[in-house]
């Protein structure tokens, strides 16, 4: 992602809609909020939807972590039955349908200054009516900023559905180098699962120092 790091910052700050396609690890999900916010792109919140409950938990407890802060403060996530964020939270983590639910109170999601909608190509019921309110926010509001952000998203279609507003929508391609992985599979020597985890470490152990 920092490779890009300046290609998606300059689309960003000169369009409202940016379409970023990459592969699954290349740091989408988890570095693009840290990057908008430590570039300065907004005062606002950074939102950042996922599809499930568990992945929004989990992606803000990684972003909390290497910012070096604690849950709820500048990082925090919004699940159904579970707010953990505060006044003072920059990067907010939600389920699609938390912030479908703030729409109703806020079309124009006001207090967002870049929204990402991650995992986009699920096309769930959730992202496609977001993706609406989303279009109609834009156009009601110059400073905010959509982010589509997908591993095997089909760029064309969000494109397409947002070129409706008069401005271009950038696509910017992340590559990521593939490594080739090698499977060993050993024989344990005993059904104890304590027993297992241990052969398990001293193989790690084994090829670490191996070197290979």
């Amino acid at each position: 992602m920092y490779a890009h790091a300046d290609e998606i910052l300059d689309a960003v700050r000169r369009h409202q809609v940016v379409v970023i396609e990459g592969p699954t690890g290349s740091g989408k999900t988890t570095q693009l909020p840290q990057m908008l916010l430590e570039a300065g792109v907004t005062e606002r919140v950074i939102g950042l939807t996922q599809p499930r409950r568990i992945a929004a938990v989990s992606v803000c407890w990684r972003i909390a972590e290497e910012q070096g802060v604690e849950v709820g403060q500048e990082v925090g996530y919004t699940i159904r039955f579970d707010d953990q964020s505060s006044d003072a939270t920059r990067v907010r983590v939600m389920t699609d349908g938390i912030l479908l639910q703030e729409a109703r109170e806020t079309p124009d999601f006001d207090d967002y200054g870049v929204i990402i909608i991650d995992e986009a190509h699920e096309r769930s019921l959730n992202i496609d009516f977001l993706l609406g309110l989303l279009h109609r926010a834009v156009r009601n509001r110059a400073d905010l900023r959509v982010i589509i952000s997908s591993a095997t998203i089909d760029p064309g279609q969000f494109v397409r559905f947002f070129d409706g507003l008069g401005t271009a929508v950038p696509q910017v391609a992340i590559d990521a180098r593939p490594h080739p992985v090698e499977i060993r599979y050993e024989v344990p020597r005993s059904s104890d699962p304590q027993d297992i985890l241990d052969e398990a470490g001293w193989q790690i152990d084994a090829i670490c120092k191996s070197g290979e």
